[in-house]
Protein backbone atom coordinates (compact mmCIF):
# COMPACT_ATOMS: atom_id res chain seq x y z
CA UNK A 1 0.00 0.00 0.00
CA UNK A 2 1.47 3.39 -1.21
CA UNK A 3 1.22 6.56 0.69
CA UNK A 4 1.91 8.40 -2.94
CA UNK A 5 -1.03 10.22 -4.13
CA UNK A 6 -1.26 11.57 -7.54
CA UNK A 7 -2.20 15.21 -8.40
CA UNK A 8 -4.17 17.36 -10.82
CA UNK A 9 -3.78 20.70 -11.20
CA UNK A 10 -7.24 22.57 -12.07
CA UNK A 11 -8.75 26.02 -11.95
CA UNK A 12 -9.84 27.39 -8.77
CA UNK A 13 -12.51 29.53 -10.19
CA UNK A 14 -13.52 30.82 -13.12
CA UNK A 15 -14.43 29.43 -16.97
CA UNK A 16 -12.95 26.11 -16.79
CA UNK A 17 -13.38 25.05 -13.32
CA UNK A 18 -17.31 24.09 -13.35
CA UNK A 19 -16.50 21.79 -16.70
CA UNK A 20 -13.25 20.41 -15.33
CA UNK A 21 -14.94 19.12 -12.05
CA UNK A 22 -17.74 17.35 -14.55
CA UNK A 23 -14.72 15.87 -16.75
CA UNK A 24 -13.61 14.64 -13.25
CA UNK A 25 -16.91 13.03 -11.98
CA UNK A 26 -18.10 11.89 -15.19
CA UNK A 27 -14.43 9.88 -14.85
CA UNK A 28 -15.97 7.96 -11.51
CA UNK A 29 -13.81 10.39 -9.37
CA UNK A 30 -15.69 11.27 -6.17
CA UNK A 31 -14.26 14.51 -5.14
CA UNK A 32 -14.55 14.84 -1.40
CA UNK A 33 -13.96 18.63 -0.17
CA UNK A 34 -12.27 19.66 2.71
CA UNK A 35 -11.95 22.26 4.72
CA UNK A 36 -8.66 23.35 2.40
CA UNK A 37 -10.18 24.99 -0.42
CA UNK A 38 -7.15 24.44 -1.75
CA UNK A 39 -6.44 20.87 -1.56
CA UNK A 40 -9.19 18.57 -2.78
CA UNK A 41 -9.19 14.62 -2.70
CA UNK A 42 -11.06 11.83 -4.81
CA UNK A 43 -12.11 9.15 -2.16
CA UNK A 44 -12.32 6.35 -4.67
CA UNK A 45 -8.53 6.31 -5.80
CA UNK A 46 -5.28 7.97 -5.12
CA UNK A 47 -5.51 11.31 -6.53
CA UNK A 48 -5.46 15.38 -5.12
CA UNK A 49 -7.08 18.02 -7.17
CA UNK A 50 -4.37 21.10 -6.46
CA UNK A 51 -6.94 24.32 -6.99
CA UNK A 52 -5.06 27.24 -8.46
CA UNK A 53 -5.10 30.33 -10.27
CA UNK A 54 -5.37 28.96 -14.03
CA UNK A 55 -2.19 31.12 -14.98
CA UNK A 56 -0.20 29.01 -11.88
CA UNK A 57 -1.17 25.57 -13.43
CA UNK A 58 1.26 25.75 -16.25
CA UNK A 59 4.14 25.91 -13.78
CA UNK A 60 2.98 23.48 -11.12
CA UNK A 61 2.73 20.98 -14.06
CA UNK A 62 5.90 22.19 -15.91
CA UNK A 63 7.96 22.25 -12.39
CA UNK A 64 6.38 18.23 -11.27
CA UNK A 65 4.46 19.60 -8.40
CA UNK A 66 1.14 18.40 -10.38
CA UNK A 67 1.48 15.06 -13.07
CA UNK A 68 -1.36 16.41 -14.87
CA UNK A 69 -3.12 19.58 -14.91
CA UNK A 70 -6.40 21.16 -16.86
CA UNK A 71 -5.85 24.73 -18.36
CA UNK A 72 -7.04 26.56 -21.36
CA UNK A 73 -4.42 26.32 -24.60
CA UNK A 74 -4.26 30.24 -24.21
CA UNK A 75 -2.77 30.12 -21.00
CA UNK A 76 -0.30 27.37 -22.20
CA UNK A 77 0.42 29.63 -25.05
CA UNK A 78 1.13 32.62 -23.27
CA UNK A 79 2.95 30.88 -20.61
CA UNK A 80 5.18 29.20 -22.86
CA UNK A 81 5.22 31.11 -26.49
CA UNK A 82 8.34 29.04 -27.32
CA UNK A 83 7.66 26.36 -26.29
CA UNK A 84 6.43 23.23 -28.42
CA UNK A 85 3.30 22.57 -26.66
CA UNK A 86 2.43 19.59 -28.42
CA UNK A 87 4.59 17.70 -26.42
CA UNK A 88 2.75 18.76 -23.28
CA UNK A 89 -0.48 18.26 -24.40
CA UNK A 90 -2.59 14.95 -23.54
CA UNK A 91 -5.64 15.04 -24.53
CA UNK A 92 -7.78 17.95 -25.56
CA UNK A 93 -10.79 17.99 -23.76
CA UNK A 94 -13.44 19.66 -26.27
CA UNK A 95 -14.84 22.33 -23.88
CA UNK A 96 -13.92 25.73 -23.07
CA UNK A 97 -14.01 26.82 -26.64
CA UNK A 98 -13.07 30.47 -27.53
CA UNK A 99 -11.06 32.57 -29.64
CA UNK A 100 -8.39 35.01 -28.89
CA UNK A 101 -8.85 38.01 -31.10
CA UNK A 102 -8.10 41.56 -32.22
CA UNK A 103 -11.11 44.29 -31.58
CA UNK A 104 -11.44 47.75 -32.83
CA UNK A 105 -14.47 50.31 -32.68
CA UNK A 106 -17.54 50.16 -34.49
CA UNK A 107 -16.03 53.11 -36.58
CA UNK A 108 -12.59 52.03 -37.50
CA UNK A 109 -12.42 51.21 -41.29
CA UNK A 110 -10.17 47.78 -40.32
CA UNK A 111 -8.39 47.20 -43.44
CA UNK A 112 -6.57 44.34 -41.71
CA UNK A 113 -3.37 43.78 -39.55
CA UNK A 114 -1.32 46.51 -41.26
CA UNK A 115 -4.35 48.61 -39.92
CA UNK A 116 -2.22 48.01 -36.47
CA UNK A 117 1.00 49.89 -37.49
CA UNK A 118 2.23 52.27 -35.01
CA UNK A 119 -0.85 51.35 -32.98
CA UNK A 120 -1.12 50.72 -29.08
CA UNK A 121 -2.58 47.22 -28.51
CA UNK A 122 -4.30 46.05 -25.06
CA UNK A 123 -4.48 42.61 -24.22
CA UNK A 124 -3.73 40.37 -21.36
CA UNK A 125 -1.83 37.99 -23.75
CA UNK A 126 1.20 39.96 -24.34
CA UNK A 127 3.15 36.95 -25.59
CA UNK A 128 0.94 35.89 -28.18
CA UNK A 129 -0.43 38.90 -29.71
CA UNK A 130 3.56 39.78 -30.21
CA UNK A 131 4.33 36.49 -31.85
CA UNK A 132 1.36 37.43 -34.39
CA UNK A 133 1.99 40.59 -35.09
CA UNK A 134 5.39 39.32 -35.80
CA UNK A 135 4.43 37.11 -38.17
CA UNK A 136 2.07 39.48 -39.69
CA UNK A 137 5.29 42.14 -40.30
CA UNK A 138 3.37 44.65 -37.75
CA UNK A 139 5.28 46.61 -35.55
CA UNK A 140 3.09 48.02 -32.62
CA UNK A 141 3.17 49.02 -28.96
CA UNK A 142 1.31 46.38 -26.83
CA UNK A 143 -0.20 47.81 -23.84
CA UNK A 144 -0.82 44.58 -21.32
CA UNK A 145 -3.37 44.82 -18.82
CA UNK A 146 -5.11 42.50 -16.58
CA UNK A 147 -9.24 42.82 -17.03
CA UNK A 148 -11.40 44.93 -18.39
CA UNK A 149 -9.58 45.38 -21.62
CA UNK A 150 -12.34 46.28 -23.83
CA UNK A 151 -12.54 49.49 -22.16
CA UNK A 152 -8.93 50.42 -23.13
CA UNK A 153 -10.10 52.00 -26.70
CA UNK A 154 -12.72 54.00 -24.78
CA UNK A 155 -10.50 55.52 -22.16
CA UNK A 156 -7.83 56.25 -24.65
CA UNK A 157 -5.30 53.45 -23.40
CA UNK A 158 -5.41 52.32 -26.76
CA UNK A 159 -6.08 52.09 -30.25
CA UNK A 160 -7.53 48.32 -30.53
CA UNK A 161 -7.72 44.94 -28.09
CA UNK A 162 -6.38 41.97 -28.06
CA UNK A 163 -9.07 39.69 -25.83
CA UNK A 164 -10.94 36.62 -25.28
CA UNK A 165 -14.22 36.34 -27.78
CA UNK A 166 -17.28 33.92 -27.04
CA UNK A 167 -20.56 35.26 -28.28
CA UNK A 168 -18.93 38.83 -28.62
CA UNK A 169 -21.57 40.11 -26.37
CA UNK A 170 -18.92 42.06 -24.25
CA UNK A 171 -17.71 43.81 -27.29
CA UNK A 172 -21.12 44.93 -28.69
CA UNK A 173 -22.02 46.40 -25.18
CA UNK A 174 -18.73 48.46 -25.72
CA UNK A 175 -18.89 49.64 -29.43
CA UNK A 176 -16.22 47.36 -30.24
CA UNK A 177 -16.31 44.68 -33.42
CA UNK A 178 -14.20 41.90 -33.61
CA UNK A 179 -11.53 41.21 -36.72
CA UNK A 180 -8.44 38.81 -37.57
CA UNK A 181 -8.07 35.90 -35.63
CA UNK A 182 -5.10 35.41 -33.14
CA UNK A 183 -5.78 32.06 -31.55
CA UNK A 184 -8.09 29.03 -31.35
CA UNK A 185 -8.67 27.89 -27.51
CA UNK A 186 -10.34 25.01 -25.40
CA UNK A 187 -9.54 23.00 -22.42
CA UNK A 188 -6.81 20.76 -22.60
CA UNK A 189 -4.64 18.16 -20.30
CA UNK A 190 -1.05 18.18 -19.79
CA UNK A 191 1.59 16.73 -18.42
CA UNK A 192 4.48 16.80 -16.47
CA UNK A 193 8.04 16.38 -18.13
CA UNK A 194 8.47 13.54 -15.81
CA UNK A 195 7.29 9.67 -15.75
CA UNK A 196 4.83 9.72 -12.46
CA UNK A 197 6.12 7.32 -9.68
CA UNK A 198 5.73 3.75 -10.50
CA UNK A 199 3.42 2.91 -8.04
CA UNK A 200 0.90 5.80 -9.70
CA UNK A 201 1.76 4.50 -13.17
CA UNK A 202 -1.63 2.55 -12.99
CA UNK A 203 -4.02 5.12 -12.02
CA UNK A 204 -2.23 7.79 -14.22
CA UNK A 205 -2.96 5.53 -17.06
CA UNK A 206 -6.59 4.72 -15.78
CA UNK A 207 -7.27 8.26 -15.53
CA UNK A 208 -6.21 9.43 -18.92
CA UNK A 209 -8.06 6.44 -20.36
CA UNK A 210 -11.06 7.32 -18.55
CA UNK A 211 -10.70 11.32 -19.51
CA UNK A 212 -10.32 9.65 -23.31
CA UNK A 213 -13.32 7.95 -22.67
CA UNK A 214 -15.55 11.02 -21.15
CA UNK A 215 -14.51 13.02 -23.68
CA UNK A 216 -15.42 10.44 -26.93
CA UNK A 217 -18.90 10.55 -25.32
CA UNK A 218 -19.57 13.64 -25.41
CA UNK A 219 -22.33 14.48 -27.80
CA UNK A 220 -21.68 11.47 -29.37
CA UNK A 221 -24.58 8.68 -30.49
CA UNK A 222 -25.42 5.39 -30.98
CA UNK A 223 -27.25 4.52 -33.75
CA UNK A 224 -29.23 1.16 -34.66
CA UNK A 225 -31.33 0.44 -37.88
CA UNK A 226 -32.38 -2.04 -40.38
CA UNK A 227 -31.19 -1.21 -43.54
CA UNK A 228 -31.83 -3.23 -47.55
CA UNK A 229 -28.76 -4.26 -48.82
CA UNK A 230 -29.46 -3.04 -52.37
CA UNK A 231 -29.34 0.62 -50.20
CA UNK A 232 -26.62 -0.15 -47.46
CA UNK A 233 -23.92 1.85 -49.48
CA UNK A 234 -26.17 5.28 -49.93
CA UNK A 235 -27.57 4.66 -46.42
CA UNK A 236 -23.71 4.44 -44.66
CA UNK A 237 -23.36 7.76 -46.01
CA UNK A 238 -25.56 9.55 -44.91
CA UNK A 239 -24.66 8.22 -41.42
CA UNK A 240 -22.86 11.09 -39.70
CA UNK A 241 -19.55 11.27 -38.46
CA UNK A 242 -19.66 6.91 -38.44
CA UNK A 243 -16.60 5.25 -38.52
CA UNK A 244 -16.65 1.66 -39.92
CA UNK A 245 -20.22 0.84 -38.91
CA UNK A 246 -21.33 -2.70 -37.86
CA UNK A 247 -23.09 -4.74 -40.18
CA UNK A 248 -25.02 -7.90 -38.95
CA UNK A 249 -27.31 -10.10 -40.98
CA UNK A 250 -31.04 -10.21 -39.67
CA UNK A 251 -31.91 -13.61 -38.79
CA UNK A 252 -34.40 -14.91 -41.45
CA UNK A 253 -34.06 -11.65 -43.95
CA UNK A 254 -32.08 -12.27 -46.46
CA UNK A 255 -32.11 -8.85 -47.94
CA UNK A 256 -31.97 -6.64 -44.84
CA UNK A 257 -28.32 -6.02 -42.51
CA UNK A 258 -28.66 -4.46 -39.00
CA UNK A 259 -26.58 -1.33 -38.91
CA UNK A 260 -25.07 -0.10 -35.91
CA UNK A 261 -22.67 2.94 -35.45
CA UNK A 262 -21.33 5.56 -33.03
CA UNK A 263 -21.79 8.81 -34.51
CA UNK A 264 -19.53 11.63 -33.40
CA UNK A 265 -21.78 14.22 -34.93
CA UNK A 266 -25.08 15.27 -34.17
CA UNK A 267 -27.83 13.25 -35.80
CA UNK A 268 -30.47 15.75 -36.61
CA UNK A 269 -34.59 14.79 -37.48
CA UNK A 270 -33.22 15.40 -41.08
CA UNK A 271 -31.02 12.84 -40.86
CA UNK A 272 -33.26 10.60 -40.01
CA UNK A 273 -35.91 11.07 -42.40
CA UNK A 274 -33.67 11.23 -45.19
CA UNK A 275 -32.27 7.35 -43.80
CA UNK A 276 -35.97 6.05 -43.46
CA UNK A 277 -36.74 7.72 -46.81
CA UNK A 278 -33.61 5.57 -48.34
CA UNK A 279 -34.99 2.43 -47.41
CA UNK A 280 -33.77 2.49 -43.09
CA UNK A 281 -36.04 1.06 -40.68
CA UNK A 282 -36.37 0.81 -37.08
CA UNK A 283 -34.29 3.46 -36.37
CA UNK A 284 -32.53 3.88 -33.04
CA UNK A 285 -30.64 6.90 -31.54
CA UNK A 286 -29.38 6.68 -28.01
CA UNK A 287 -27.08 8.75 -25.67
CA UNK A 288 -23.91 7.34 -24.80
CA UNK A 289 -22.75 7.70 -21.26
CA UNK A 290 -19.50 5.78 -21.32
CA UNK A 291 -16.96 5.16 -23.94
CA UNK A 292 -13.74 3.34 -23.39
CA UNK A 293 -11.73 2.97 -26.97
CA UNK A 294 -8.55 0.39 -27.84
CA UNK A 295 -8.61 -3.31 -26.14
CA UNK A 296 -9.85 -2.63 -22.97
CA UNK A 297 -13.12 -3.07 -22.23
CA UNK A 298 -14.94 -1.58 -19.75
CA UNK A 299 -17.71 -3.43 -17.65
CA UNK A 300 -21.42 -3.48 -18.73
CA UNK A 301 -24.00 -2.10 -17.03
CA UNK A 302 -27.70 -3.04 -16.89
CA UNK A 303 -28.59 -1.24 -19.53
CA UNK A 304 -25.64 -2.60 -21.86
CA UNK A 305 -27.15 -5.98 -21.12
CA UNK A 306 -30.53 -4.62 -21.64
CA UNK A 307 -29.43 -3.20 -25.02
CA UNK A 308 -27.58 -6.59 -25.83
CA UNK A 309 -30.62 -8.46 -25.04
CA UNK A 310 -32.76 -6.12 -27.38
CA UNK A 311 -30.42 -6.73 -30.54
CA UNK A 312 -30.55 -10.55 -30.15
CA UNK A 313 -34.60 -10.21 -30.21
CA UNK A 314 -33.60 -8.16 -33.44
CA UNK A 315 -31.53 -10.30 -35.00
CA UNK A 316 -33.30 -13.86 -34.12
CA UNK A 317 -36.69 -11.99 -35.89
CA UNK A 318 -38.52 -11.90 -32.58
CA UNK A 319 -42.43 -10.45 -33.12
CA UNK A 320 -42.66 -7.12 -33.09
CA UNK A 321 -41.04 -3.23 -34.46
CA UNK A 322 -37.91 -4.35 -35.20
CA UNK A 323 -36.11 -1.17 -34.01
CA UNK A 324 -38.44 -1.03 -30.68
CA UNK A 325 -36.69 0.15 -27.82
CA UNK A 326 -35.72 -1.93 -24.51
CA UNK A 327 -37.45 -1.32 -21.89
CA UNK A 328 -34.53 0.59 -20.22
CA UNK A 329 -34.07 2.50 -22.72
CA UNK A 330 -37.42 4.47 -22.88
CA UNK A 331 -37.97 7.62 -22.20
CA UNK A 332 -35.49 8.29 -19.64
CA UNK A 333 -32.56 8.32 -21.94
CA UNK A 334 -34.90 10.71 -24.42
CA UNK A 335 -34.36 8.09 -27.38
CA UNK A 336 -35.05 9.25 -30.92
CA UNK A 337 -37.20 6.03 -32.31
CA UNK A 338 -38.84 6.31 -36.26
Amino acid sequence: MTDRRLRIAVQKSGRLADRSAELISGAGLRILKGANELLYRIENQPIDLLRVRDDDIPTFVADGVAELGIVGYNVLAEHFPDRDLEEMIVQRLGFGSCTLKVAVPNDVDYAGPKWLEGKRIATSYPNILGKWLKDNGVTAEIVEMRGAVEVAPRMKIAHAICDLVSTGATLEANGMKATDLVLKSEAVLIKAPHAPPSELAHTYDMLLRRFDGVTASTGAKYVMMNAPKTHLDEIIRMIPGADAPTIMQLAGREDTVAVHAVCQENVFWDTLDKLKAAGASAILVLPIEKMMKGGEEPLKNNADLCLEKSERRRTQGSPGPAGKPPRCARGRDRAHHL
